[in-house]
């Protein structure tokens, strides 16, 4: 394994390009899917949002690289098995999921659809470990189990935030000093990306139908209005904004 292709124009595509490079690969970025060489190993698929592109970028890659190419996709906002079920080789398919910056990130999660093969899927192993990283085989669902539990730890701190419990100050020491988490979750919220915490929750109450996956107004509130968190300098904080495009 030699060559990777990153489809998106995300931090975290960024993040896999870096971190490809630093391990010994060739990695390009494409923004879309029909640029991708066809002799290429791996592409790795990061788009979090938007079902019609997420579709039409998976139909391009049938066209693109139409062999046996590994295609890990992020299952953020969809699981494996519907991503694959927009792709003529499900079998090429497997997800992933994990949150920006992937250089912070021991871990990152793998699942098989249902249809997934196993030579694709210990393709992925072989990357994951190529990259310096350990990987962790879950099952199949939207956020798979780091993205979920966090997003979900987030959706009720701006619950909270929005109800007037506590600022996001004292939400944010609260939740650090007393969990010993690395952060408070609304300031690891803007630094992920407020879309992509967005995509978990709704991804998951689509797949549910559960109320308790509902998100919360303010979080809502805020994608909507594009304050992103750093990577636009506004979010649940204000930020000196770091550039960069969303996914």
């Amino acid at each position: 394994m030699n060559s990777v292709a990153v489809l998106g124009s995300n931090r975290l595509a960024e993040d896999w390009c870096r971190l490809a490079r630093d391990n010994g690969l060739t990695a390009a970025r494409y923004p879309r899917a029909a640029e991708v060489d066809p002799a290429t190993e791996v592409v790795v698929e990061t788009v979090a949002h938007g079902r019609d592109g997420k579709r039409q970028l998976l139909e391009e890659l049938d066209a693109a690289a139409p062999g046996a190419t590994l295609v890990l996709s992020s299952c953020v906002r969809w699981s494996a098995t519907a991503i694959a079920c927009w792709s003529r080789r499900p079998e090429r398919i497997v997800g992933f999921a994990t949150f920006h910056p992937l250089a912070k990130r021991n871990v990152i999660e793998l699942a098989r659809g249902l249809d997934t093969g196993d030579a694709a899927f210990q393709t992925a192993e072989a990357l994951v470990r190529r990259l310096g990283k350990e990987s962790a085989e879950v099952k199949d669902a939207p956020g798979l189990v780091f993205p979920r539990i966090l997003s979900l730890i987030i959706n009720e701190a701006a619950r909270g935030l929005d109800e007037g419990i506590a600022t996001a100050e004292e939400i944010d020491v609260a939740l650090r000093l007393g969990t010993n988490y690395p952060q408070g979750p609304l300031r690891w919220a803007d630094e992920i990306g407020l879309d992509e915490v967005f995509a978990v929750i709704e991804g998951l109450q689509e797949e549910t139908g559960d109320d308790r996956y509902r998100p919360a107004p303010l979080l809502k509130k805020l994608v909507a209005s594009g304050r992103l968190g750093e990577v636009v300098g506004r979010g649940f904080y204000e930020h000196e904004e770091k550039g960069g495009d969303t996914a």
